[in-house]
């Protein structure tokens, strides 16, 4: 997707590579990508947290969530910011002013999701995570409410991994069973793959407005990539290898 978008801007001495990074490395390999020419570094599960306390300024928006998804090198500096937060606002087919919410997980995407909505005017955002304690902190943090059950609301919002290695499991990750999912009026799922998720498609199957996870990958990768070369995103090349895979 991003090399797509920067042929697309007429970059051609630009490249974006995937580097696998375990959590004990991710400071040193960090810390010694500007000197290798890398201008910038998008970091996902589960690196959001620990990349933004490696950052020397950081947006408001990532500060507040604690999170950081982008990370931009120039003069020796490493700032940080978030782009999920307005990617998803940005994806939702009807607003959240005034709406309940209920997000799933307790990470860096769940931290965004749960700030965004609230930032956006959300009544009321409800978080649940396999470790109860987990869920509280991070709304003590951000003015959520913690839950142990999946009430309905009218989103829900999957921040957690569930259907990402195990499709089949999707459901026996989650608090929630196939049937529920009518109790909302929009599914957002984090995850993505080559196939639409078994919550996106059991929801579609259900007549429930979804956003999936590759429109929130075009949406932040938009933003991370004007970020990173100060050049408009060309959304509709993006898109277009996220669709093809090239």
């Amino acid at each position: 997707m991003q090399n797509a978008a920067l042929r697309a801007a007429g970059l051609a001495g630009w490249r974006y590579q995937l580097l696998p990074v375990p959590p004990e490395l991710l400071a040193e390999t960090v810390r010694a990508l500007p000197a290798c020419g890398f201008r910038g570094a998008n970091v996902t599960i589960p690196h959001k947290v620990q990349a933004l306390a490696l950052a020397d300024h950081a947006s408001r928006r990532a500060r507040v969530i604690g999170a950081a998804n982008t990370l931009v090198f120039e003069s020796g500096r490493i700032s940080a910011e978030n782009t999920d937060a307005p990617a998803l606002i940005a994806a939702l087919p009807f607003s959240p002013a005034g709406q309940t919410a209920l997000v799933l997980g307790a990470g860096g995407s769940a931290r965004a999701a749960v700030w965004a909505l609230l930032d956006a005017g959300a009544a009321e955002v409800r978080v649940w995570n396999r470790s109860y304690e987990r869920a509280e902190r991070l709304c003590a943090d951000l003015g959520a409410v913690p839950v142990s059950r999946a009430d309905g609301a009218e989103f829900l919002i999957n921040c957690t991994s569930a259907g990402l290695s195990a499709p089949e499991a999707t459901f026996d990750e989650l608090p929630l069973a196939v049937d529920d999912l009518g109790r909302f009026r929009c599914v957002v799922d984090f995850v993505y793959g080559a196939r639409e998720t078994a919550l996106v498609r059991a929801a579609r199957e259900r007549c429930t407005a979804v956003v999936d996870g590759l429109a929130l990958l075009v949406g932040q990768g938009a933003l991370s990539f004007e970020l990173f070369t100060g050049l408009p995103a060309p959304v509709a090349a993006m898109r277009a290898a996220v669709c093809t895979g090239e």
